[in-house]
């Protein structure tokens, strides 16, 4: 199902495609693109926009809710590359634990030999990253080093493969512990369930379905497959009226998307925009609620905040690690060597324990 649902979804761009192509029907349509009422409206903050230099990569780092990089110029392709030990491209999802594992257990085991690197998270680009000449732009600054890994969801992995541009076989490195709501602090609409996501006072933020579709399909489908499968629904409501509710309503602003990123769009919209509301990976909703405890409060979706017990259909993410094909240096191999031994390392698994994580 995870296959086809992934092949359908890549299959078209327009919002019924993502919706209802991914679920052969079983979902309602979301129709049409985002421009008026019953579509979902980009919310960003009000900011001075500066016109960039040059054109953005295919792969494009650039979100007006966290990263903005007007005043830092530069390209780095060539020769350059050669020198730089480690390149890796992946998801943001586990950035917390990446960070950690980055600095506190791979360069302090392996620092002499990775001395020159960079990685990139969310999302996940390596697919336009590599079929563009390893082209990568952050605000007006160029990246043209091929990474030589990759991490991302099984939708992406198997579509590197498909177009060879990898090699060996994908690893699975870590599984997450299902979807929460983030909400207001306090909880002051007292949002409880997936149910009160319907409620025309409460405005749901979710990731962009054109620039983050992965996100946005787990999102929409935790909501639908929570409520399909709630033995005790509200009188009245069904799965198929609380989606259309959520995705199809003429309520102004009921619906609202992020830009780019939505690690980083969704808690600023619940925060500073329009949202009241947004769902989360688990592991994300910890993240920024450890980094904003008077900010955010969170709504388990099964279990509790500190042991969650995913709902049936609330949907449970796995992450794979797959190697890049490429013309690599001696020195890159061995450090692309040394970064699997330490993902794979128990110091790792500890980190994704303590994150909200665990492995497969």
């Amino acid at each position: 199902m995870e296959n086809k649902k992934w092949k359908s979804l890549l299959g078209g761009v327009a919002f019924s495609v993502v919706a209802s192509c991914a679920y052969a029907g079983r979902m309602p349509q979301i129709p049409g693109a985002p421009a008026i009422h019953g579509r979902p409206v980009v919310n960003t903050p009000h900011m001075l926009m500066w016109p960039r230099n040059a054109k953005p990569a295919a792969a494009d780092l650039t979100d007006p809710t966290a990263d903005l990089l007007f005043d830092l110029h530069g390209n780095l392709q060539g020769r350059v590359c050669r020198n730089v030990d480690l390149v890796v491209s992946t998801e943001g999802n586990y950035h917390m634990a990446l960070n950690t594992l980055w600095h506190k257990v791979l360069l302090r085991r392996y620092g002499r030999t990775i001395r020159s690197w960079y990685y990139t998270t969310s999302p996940p680009v390596a697919y336009p990253q590599l079929m563009h000449h390893d082209n990568l732009s952050f605000g007006n600054f160029y990246l043209r080093c091929r990474p030589e890994v990759a991490i991302a969801a099984p939708r992406l992995i198997h579509k590197l493969m498909a177009h060879g541009l990898t090699v060996g076989k994908p690893i699975a490195l870590m599984k997450s512990r299902g979807n929460v709501l983030l909400v207001k602090y306090g909880n002051p609409l007292h949002i409880h369930s997936v149910w009160d996501l319907g409620r025309p006072n409460v405005h749901i933020i979710t990731p962009n379905p054109y620039n983050e579709p992965g996100a946005f399909l787990n999102y929409a489908t935790t909501i639908y497959e929570i409520a399909k499968h709630d033995p005790r629904p509200p009188k009245g409501w069904t799965a198929n009226r609380l989606f259309n509710a959520i995705f199809n309503s003429h309520v102004k602003d009921k619906w609202l998307v992020g830009a780019r990123i939505h690690h980083r769009d969704e808690p600023w919209s619940v925060a500073y925009g329009k949202a009241d509301v947004a769902v989360i990976m688990y592991q994300l909703g910890k993240y920024t609620k450890a980094s904003f405890p008077h900010l955010f409060t969170i709504v388990p979706l099964g279990g509790t905040v500190s042991d969650p017990r995913p709902l049936p259909g609330n949907e449970v993410d796995t992450t794979y690690l797959i190697r890049v094909k490429g013309r690599f240096t001696a020195r890159q191999r061995a450090a692309r060597h040394d970064f699997i031994k330490t993902l794979e390392s128990r110091a790792f698994t500890r980190i994704l324990e303590r994150d909200g994580l665990r492995r497969p």
